[in-house]
């Protein structure tokens, strides 16, 4: 199962400065399709809606659009594609969650599309092996890729006396306490829908037991009561103890956490690229009011990881409008002016190898750069293992949370929920 994959070095400047001819879509044969997506809210629905627009000025094809709120579109796609009632096409996160639909033999295959219009010379390489294809076949076409990063507050920073970001843990726990005696929250996670605090556990457990070992854990190969999974939330823990977070994690949401930060009530957030369309939505200027490290270092002997998430579409195996299905997905990742608009407004990286740093603030170019420095690129927690899975876990970092004092018991209680949930797949 291709739980995740390598962007890494590979994703270079050069890379996605490349640029071969784009091909306008071919014209549909349909007069609508339907799709559903998760981009809602100001950051994401003018951007997809402008491919929709553009879509059926290329076409004459009118995309009958269904937005749902993210967290309510983990649960409804799912029942939708029990019951067969599928759109033609979806947005979907790469990796287990792709995988998943695959398995279930709910998507379409789109080899012959990917050859019949060059795609392999649009979607730069490592990002197409690594998020389009499912048990060698292809099946999901991406939109844009996200990195997860330690974003701060550089104002906040430099005048309670931080001069240089933390390049290893020691580094983070020295500034923590420097930022805690100039009455700044050092840390705030935002984790009220639980995945903000994802970028924690994998971030110490790739930093520490290294990409292997997390893959073999997040396919059931390893277990959550290993010492290797101990230790990461023993550290976790640790900064905890050194009163590193902001209080009441679980009750505010990644936004709130990023107001903290853009306010200046909070030096720093572990979150994903979109933050900066948000931020940059609010009137926050890159590199002035809000820039990017990648996370410290925790044992220099371990290689490091990027981690993100891959955003893309995918075909219902059943669709009703295949030929307008196949005309967008295409439309979608050739589309170059499109595609750097969409990078705008989700502070996203394009897969498109057209798109290049031009269409980037200062900020995701650093971001950007990370990626590209870094020996691995995962999938975040939640797109790295299958989704029954995945919730055993998110319950497991919102109790820790809330109670870090006993990691061994709950570290016991997610092992039983995380074996059971692999052996119904």
């Amino acid at each position: 199962m291709r739980m995740f994959g390598a962007i890494g070095a590979a994703v270079s400047v050069a890379v996605l400065a490349a640029s071969p001819q784009a091909v306008s879509p071919a014209a549909a044969a349909d007069s609508e399709m339907t799709v559903s997506h998760y981009f809602t809210g100001n950051i994401g629905l003018a951007g997809i809606q402008a491919f929709f627009n553009e879509f059926k000025k290329e076409t004459g094809t009118t995309v009958v659009d269904s937005p749902i709120g993210h967290e309510d579109f983990k649960t409804g796609i799912l029942v939708r594609a029990a019951g067969d009632k599928l759109p033609d096409v979806f947005s979907y996160w790469a990796g287990a969650r792709t995988q998943f639909m695959v398995s279930a033999g709910k998507l379409a295959t789109l080899d012959d599309m990917w050859a019949k219009d060059n795609l392999g010379a649009v979607v730069a390489k490592p990002i197409a092996e690594a998020a389009t294809i499912y048990d060698g076949k292809r099946y999901l076409i991406p939109i844009g890729f996200h990195y997860a990063g330690m974003f701060y507050n550089p104002k906040v920073m430099k005048s309670a006396g931080v001069s240089e970001t933390p390049k290893t843990w020691d580094d983070l726990v020295a500034a923590c306490k420097t930022l805690k005696a100039k009455g700044v929250e050092p840390i705030v996670i935002g984790a009220k829908n639980r995945w903000p605090a994802q970028f924690w556990f994998d971030y110490i457990l790739l930093g520490t037991a290294g990409a292997q070992y997390r893959a073999d854990l997040m396919s059931g190969k390893a277990s959550y009561t290993d010492p290797q999974v101990k230790k990461a939330l023993a550290l976790w823990k640790s900064l905890a103890d050194a009163g590193c977070f902001a209080p009441n994690s679980n009750a505010n949401d990644w936004t709130d956490a990023a107001d903290q930060v853009g306010r200046g009530d909070a030096a720093m957030t572990l979150m994903g690229t979109w933050i900066t369309a948000y931020w940059n939505g609010n009137g926050l200027k890159p590199v002035q009011d809000y820039d990017v490290f990648p996370f410290p270092t925790i044992d220099p002997k371990v290689a490091t990881s990027a981690v993100g998430p891959v955003d893309g579409f995918v075909m219902a195996k059943n669709a009703a409008h295949p030929d307008a299905a196949h005309a967008f997905l295409k439309f979608i990742i050739t589309s170059e002016p499109l595609q750097a608009n969409w990078a705008k407004a989700q502070g996203a990286l394009s897969p498109n190898v057209q798109v290049g740093q031009a269409a980037y603030t200062p900020v995701q170019q650093k971001a950007l750069g990370y990626v590209t420095a870094a020996a691995s690129y995962v999938f975040n927690y939640d797109l790295a293992t299958p989704p029954p899975v995945a919730e055993v876990g998110l319950n497991m970092f919102a109790k820790f949370l809330s109670d870090p004092s006993n990691i061994d018991g709950l570290l016991t209680e997610t092992q039983a929920g995380a074996a059971d949930a692999f052996k119904k797949q």
